[in-house]
This record gives C-alpha cells, sequence and structure tokens, in this order.
C-alpha cells in the first residue's frame, strides 16, 4: 500500500452534480485515494500508479458542435477522483462494489456508520481484462451531494441498457509509449465502449458502477494484449464522458479522468472470485448489454 503523494480533487461545481461539502465529510474519499496497492502519484512524476491529469488536456464537443463540428477543453470534472484499484482474480470479478472486501465501498460506509456523508454517491468504471488469471482495473469518482435531477449523467445512470449502450464513451491519449502502441490505440482516440463492448451496468442505492468486459472485442483484446506488453514503459490518460446527441446536451463533460503510469502486472492485489455478497444495506440491480458490434 502506498503512503500519500499528492491529492488532487476536481470542482462538482458543472451542472450534473452539487458542490463537494465540507472537508470533514471527503476523508472517506481522501481514505479511497491513497488506499490501492497502485501509488497516488504527483502529475508529472513517479511510476506504478495513478493520478487524475487535468481536465482540459481532452477535448470534448462544444457547444457549436453540431454547427461547426468544433471540440473545446473539458474542464473540470463532473465527479470527484476516489481511487483506483488493480485487482487479480482467477475468475472475472463483476460489481466489485456490491463485494463484501471493496475498500471505496466500505470506506464510504464507515463514514455514514459516523453520521456523515449520508448524500455520497460513487460512479466506477470496471475495465477487465482477460487472461490466464483475470484482472481489472477500476477507477472510482464520487460526488457528496445527489447527483442532478434531470442532467445528463443522471439520466445516462437511471436510463435503459440500450441508452447507455449509445452514449457511454471513452476518450484516452496516450502520454507516453513506444510507437508501435501509439499506431494502434491512436495518440487521441474516442470510443462508444457500449457499442464496441459487452458492458454490464450494476446500480445500488448509493452507487453505479459500469464493468466493460475487454475480452468481448477481438480487436480490443488484441490492442489491450500489445499495451500490456508495454505496460512498464507506458502512461495513459482515459477520460470517461456521456455522449452529447443533441444541442441541449452540450457542451459535454468529462465524468472523470485517470492517468495510469508505468504500471506494474505484479502490483494487482489479489481477491477471491466467489459470486458476490451485497453487504447490507446495499443492493444492486443489473443491467445486461447482449448486443456485440
Amino acid at each position: 500500500m502506498c503512503s500519500p503523494n499528492h491529492t488532487s480533487r476536481s470542482s462538482n461545481s458543472d451542472s450534473g452534480s452539487a458542490d463537494s461539502g465540507s472537508t470533514d465529510s471527503v476523508d472517506w474519499i481522501s481514505d479511497s485515494i491513497h488506499g490501492g496497492s497502485l501509488c497516488h502519484l504527483d502529475l508529472d512524476s513517479g511510476t506504478n500508479g495513478w493520478t487524475s491529469p487535468p481536465g482540459d488536456l481532452f477535448s470534448l464537443r462544444s457547444q457549436s458542435y453540431f454547427t461547426k463540428r468544433q471540440k473545446s477543453p473539458a474542464g473540470e470534472y463532473l465527479l470527484s477522483p476516489a481511487g483506483m484499484d488493480w485487482l487479480k482474480s482467477s475468475a472475472k470479478l463483476d460489481n466489485v462494489l456490491s463485494r463484501a472486501d471493496n475498500r471505496v465501498a466500505n470506506a464510504l460506509r464507515k463514514s455514514q456508520a459516523n453520521g456523515t456523508s449520508m448524500k455520497s454517491f460513487i460512479f466506477a468504471v470496471n475495465l477487465q481484462v482477460p487472461g490466464k488469471e483475470y484482472h481489472s482495473a477500476v477507477f472510482y469518482f464520487a460526488t457528496e451531494e445527489p447527483i442532478q435531477s434531470g442532467s445528463l449523467l443522471s439520466r445516462f445512470i437511471e436510463g435503459d441498457d440500450s441508452f447507455r449502450n449509445q452514449r457511454f464513451k471513452l476518450v484516452n491519449r496516450i502520454v507516453k509509449g513506444p510507437w508501435i502502441l501509439k499506431k494502434a490505440v491512436g495518440n487521441y482516440s474516442a470510443c462508444l465502449l457500449g457499442k464496441a463492448l459487452t458492458c454490464n451496468y450494476h446500480r445500488g442505492p448509493n452507487y453505479f458502477e459500469i464493468d466493460v468486459d475487454i475480452g468481448s472485442s477481438a480487436i480490443a483484446n488484441a490492442i489491450l494484449h500489445l499495451a500490456l506488453g508495454y505496460v512498464t514503459t507506458v502512461t495513459i490518460d482515459m477520460g470517461f464522458v456521456v455522449e452529447a446527441q443533441t444541442e441541449e446536451e452540450l457542451p459535454e463533460k468529462l465524468i472523470g479522468a485517470v492517468r495510469v503510469c508505468q504500471m506494474e502486472m505484479s502490483s494487482a492485489t489479489v481477491v477471491d472470485s466467489p459470486l458476490p455478497t451485497p453487504p447490507r444495506g446495499i443492493s444492486c440491480n443489473k443491467v445486461n448489454h447482449h448486443n456485440k458490434s
């Protein structure tokens, strides 16, 4: 486990969520940021860890996108960074936030037991990496206040699988890495993950998790295994977006983003792989994506 290096927090002042609240009420987020097996790094230094890149490094659809096809710097995240997990198991890990051993859910649960963070909400993306042993890169984002009703993010969380699959987008940029990987991935690229890969959605009373099955696409699986061959020399920025498809939904905003820096496979935390059992007070609603394209 890494000791704290640097804590960066993104404002929640965007229309997708309310202000994050007092310092005391976000101690659980700080615990989550610094509690994983990968170090939380400074932006421009360190390896085998993660950090939160500035939103302006990503170009998203601007207010005039549908008339002028213009993009603009993304700006602040909708949600605050709340940690990363790099996990290994003998079976694919689904719905990690429902597990009794999930450290992020437990940090929030502990805070709520003390009467704070009662309105907090966790948004997680679980990239499931197939192989002889399964790995999961899980990225957590959070807000201390309810996500604004009627916002695009709220509609995405409350929507059905068809809506989600048409909207869930990954934007990435290779910060550092070999030429062959930049050629395969694209130095700056965007992908509607719900259309390209099988995504499973899990909803609890205080969380929403998206499990992305990399193995469901032969092309994605091949690119991923190419990337894993260079993983200790690669630094990549990944941002998660609900794609705007009407003028009223513009400009696009990052749900959150993460920079993964020269990660080592051996840093993964080994976890058991039984069927997840929802902890007391936590329930989930699984929505499966059956269509592959």
